[in-house]
């Protein structure tokens, strides 16, 4: 299972059938209606799962800012399911305190946070490249519509798109096909699609407006990275598993290399940074209930080759994933330090920095 996992965030290159379509659409659940409350992991901040670390800072009130978070894939599908049931309440409640408290979180400093449910593939739709990419269709399609109910309901406010793993690959189609060179783009703040594989030189040909963030309280930009152990990850294995999605569909030129923005400095020229500069990381594994204290200090980060290298100290207790993946971990790792991340750029947008 895991090894279907890790194959999937390194590449995700889908392609199938018309009949693969079919078949995911006969076993799919109901579509939710995001008139409806219920169908909101989080609506303007409110309902979270769990209160936020000890550590963090305060939530915003009256943010002039909203944020769209897309979780990561949140069901195993045990009973063969490929897209996730958000009517499911035991799925709802571990997409709530795996994802949507320890990653949506990290945005309640700055913004007022909506975070639908949607029917996410599930890791079951993952054996087969034809309804992986059926499942993920019908996933975004959901994401569309909700994207347009929380764009009803913010007005005319700027917002930030965000989401991991899943989410990340969906928050990049969102940013592709209704932002990018669209009026939007005047409101977007930034996205942050952290876990997939987006490489430079998708900005200029899959993006032609947006540009990677370059600088802390740059906006209107886009920040993504890839965490894995610095002393376990074989860099130019998993670099070339990076870069075959971008090989595949523009051939092997510079441009196929990684976008890695160091979450412990946020500025393109600033690739390293010692663990001293890290403001707070989520010690132990996603799971239920409350999230233990921040640790600041606790991990060192280094962009190299697209990869994220980090060395989190061992009182986190953090489990990789095969290979050094630290996946799970993508914001835990990094979350103060994104969570003040977004409230400089929300600030800066706000200020006319854009």
């Amino acid at each position: 299972m895991r090894k279907a996992i890790v194959g999937m965030l390194l590449a995700v290159a889908v392609s199938g059938p018309v009949r693969a379509q079919d078949g995911v659409a006969a076993k799919a659940p109901p579509a939710p209606d995001y008139a409806m409350r219920a169908n909101w992991s989080v609506f303007a901040s409110k309902g979270w799962a769990s209160p936020l670390p000890a550590g963090a800072a305060k939530p915003a009130r009256a943010a002039k800012v909203a944020v769209f978070f897309l979780h990561p894939t949140t069901l195993r599908s045990e009973t063969g399911e490929l897209n996730q049931n958000t009517a499911d309440a035991k799925a709802n409640t571990w997409t709530d305190e795996s994802s949507i408290a320890r990653q949506a979180s990290v945005f309640a400093a700055c913004c007022d946070v909506y975070a639908p449910r949607y029917r996410a593939a599930t890791y079951n739709s993952f054996a087969s490249g034809p309804v992986r990419e059926a499942a993920f269709a019908l996933a975004y399609g959901d994401v569309e519509r909700a994207f347009d109910a929380f764009l009803k309901q913010i007005a005319d406010r700027p917002f930030i798109i965000a989401g991991h793993s899943q989410g990340a690959f969906h928050s990049a189609t969102l940013l592709e096909r209704r932002i990018d060179g669209a009026a939007l783009q005047k409101r977007l703040v930034a996205a942050y699609i952290i876990g997939i594989n987006l490489a430079q030189g998708d900005f200029g040909k899959r993006f032609k407006s947006v540009t990677p963030c370059a600088a802390p309280d740059q906006t209107g930009c886009v920040v993504q990275w890839n965490a894995y152990l610095d002393d376990v990850a074989d860099v130019a294995k998993m670099a070339g598993y990076s870069q075959s999605t971008y090989v595949q569909k523009y051939g092997d030129d510079a441009g196929k290399v990684t976008l890695c923005v160091n979450p412990l400095t946020f500025d393109a020229k600033l690739k390293e940074a010692p663990s001293a500069a890290a403001k707070g990381a989520v010690p132990g594994s996603p799971g239920f209930g409350a999230m233990q204290p921040l640790k600041a200090g606790a991990v060192s980060a280094r962009c190299d080759s697209g990869l994220l290298l980090v060395r989190p100290h061992k009182e986190l207790g953090l489990e990789p994933l095969p290979g050094g993946a630290m996946h799970y971990h993508d914001l835990g790792l990094f979350w103060a330090d994104t969570s003040a991340n977004a409230v400089l750029r929300a600030r800066a947008y706000l200020a006319g920095g854009k």
